[in-house]
């Protein structure tokens, strides 16, 4: 009989899973123990086992896609069986999708009439988007009139949009057929603004008749004179040596390419510069003689225009942006800061790391500090739980670990009972087997402190969010040499910063202060470390 395989809950902050791989395809033979998939969580990636003998007849979540726990993640049973009653979760989709496509059939079918109704050889020139705030436009100028002939690069009308008044030009050849906007009126960007075609073509069943109707009523005599203008006006333009007649389009392809604009020959209307002509354009080749004088002249700079890409977030970049919203969002945090005088540190490392096998980092030394405090002060390794405060009875720290995907927390188990080389070494495991996805689930829970480490990029001072349910998190800088005053002299001193964050609910000021106090008597006196 085929049994259903649901979307496992990997860890405990689990909603949904994605399935990384698959490791088995449909048809093929699983045997208990066999790695179906790959699952990705909100932690690490795992390999998930079969634990039922078959063949698998059916995958509920596609290779690269995510499902909610305890959705059907597969099917497996006898080969030939028939599972229609058990994909029921699958069917559902299928039905919205037929009653979707049930839903847009009208919408297309009326797409496609509309389209039918175009004419061969018309154009449908729609109202641009010409910002990115734009959602409607107005024209505030027609430059041709219904009956007009138009040419590729013909000033077309001026539009307001809500930034500026804007030139458009005409990317078709032919007649204007359809004025969609009268003279002063707006319209949403992708109405119908004009429609251009063959003349003498009917185009009333295009679109919702506008103010087209009015403008071929317009007696030939204002015609004439409405095109006597526009003649005129265009030639006052070229006489002026303040303005060259450009479109916006042309002028802004030709800054972006470092072309003079003056000595560019224009083909539209009147000698108009547009789109084709600076992409057409090359410079004409200058005399040697002339080389003392071109110096002068500005050098046009070439400039690659940069893209805007996108990437999907992981599972485990979404669930890290939800935890630490909902934890700066929901826990009142304060900071408490102290600086560290680490020269004492500095020769007790030196000493151990001169052991035979024996390598230890600071931040090796600060973790140990750190779970030796937390047990002198109980309130700091504590929990908010809504109507009561939990005190842990384990001391366990997260010790944040940058990823590719963001970051994780892999947790010391009972670290104030670890020596330095214990805790080096699972530090340095653990962060291995982090950057590669290597983690188990159970290693990154149950912290009820955390460290965050970035004095190994150089930076001094910082703050950090509480990893929740923790109550405080410790931020760690960078060690640094400058001078400072000991026995009433200024010496040359290694100092660092350390900054801690608490919940207020739980950690009162004083109490943070504390533990910072019993904290910094460790670090600069490491012997203390063995009372």
């Amino acid at each position: 009989m085929a049994e259903v395989i649901t979307m496992p809950r990997l860890s405990d902050t689990m909603t949904e899973g994605k399935v990384a791989k698959w490791h088995k395809k449909v048809g093929d033979k699983v045997k208990e123990g066999d790695i179906l998939a790959e699952i990705e969580t909100d932690k690490a990636v795992q390999d998930f086992e079969s634990e039922i003998e078959g063949t698998l007849l059916y995958v509920g979540v596609e290779e690269g896609s995510a499902a909610a726990v305890d959705s059907v993640l597969a099917i497996i049973g006898n080969e030939g069986e028939d599972i229609s009653g058990l994909t029921g979760g699958a069917a559902a989709p299928a039905a919205a999708t037929e009653e979707k496509k049930s839903e847009e059939q009208p919408k297309a079918e009326t797409a496609a009439s509309a389209a039918a109704e175009v004419p061969a050889g018309v154009e449908i020139i729609t109202m641009p988007r010409l910002s990115d705030t734009m959602t409607e436009g107005k024209v505030a100028k027609w430059h041709k009139n219904v009956g007009d002939t138009v040419k590729e690069g013909d000033l077309l009308a001026e539009i307001e949009t809500d930034k500026a008044v804007q030139d458009f030009e005409s990317e078709f050849n032919g007649v204007l057929l359809k004025q969609g906007v009268e003279e002063g009126g707006a319209a949403p960007v992708d109405s119908v603004l004009a429609i251009i075609g063959p003349a003498g073509t009917d185009v009333s069943a295009v679109g919702a008749p506008k103010a087209a109707g009015q403008s071929a009523e317009k007696p030939a005599e204002q015609k004439a004179e409405t095109k006597t203008e526009e003649k005129a006006a265009p030639a006052a333009n070229t006489s002026s040596s303040d303005r060259v007649a450009i479109s916006p389009l042309a002028k802004k392809m030709a800054q972006d390419k470092g072309v003079d604009i003056n000595s560019v020959q224009g083909s539209g209307e009147n000698g108009r510069i547009v789109k084709k002509d600076i992409e057409n354009y090359q410079p004409a080749a200058k005399p040697a003689a002339s080389a003392p004088a071109a110096s002068a002249a500005p050098v046009a700079v070439s400039f690659v225009q940069g893209e805007d890409t996108e990437t999907p977030n992981s599972q485990v970049r979404n669930i890290i942006a939800k935890r630490l919203s909902e934890s700066k969002f929901t826990a009142p945090h304060y900071y408490l800061m102290v600086e560290i005088n680490m020269d004492k540190a500095i020769e007790a490392r030196k000493e151990i790391n001169s052991l035979p096998d024996t390598k230890i980092s600071f931040n090796d030394m600060i973790i140990k500090a750190t779970a030796i405090a937390l047990r002198k002060h109980p309130q700091v390794n504590s929990s908010w739980a809504g109507d009561k405060i939990i005190h842990r009875g384990n001391i366990n720290i997260g010790v944040a670990v940058a990823i590719p995907d963001g970051l994780v927390v892999p947790v010391l188990k009972n670290t104030d009972q670890m020596t330095y080389t214990q805790i080096s070494a699972a530090v340095k495991d653990m962060a291995s087997r982090a950057k590669s996805k290597g983690l188990k689930a159970n290693e990154m829970e149950g912290s009820t402190f955390s460290i965050s480490n970035l004095g190994m990029f150089g930076i001094e001072t910082f703050t950090s969010i509480i990893n929740q349910p923790n109550s405080a998190i410790l931020s760690v800088g960078a060690i640094i040499e400058k001078p400072i005053v000991k026995d009433g002299q200024i010496v040359v001193g290694n100092t660092m910063k350390l900054s801690l964050a608490c919940d207020h609910r739980v950690v009162d000021g004083a109490t943070g202060a504390q533990f910072l106090q019993t904290l910094r008597t460790y670090l600069e006196s490491p012997l203390t470390l063995l009372l």
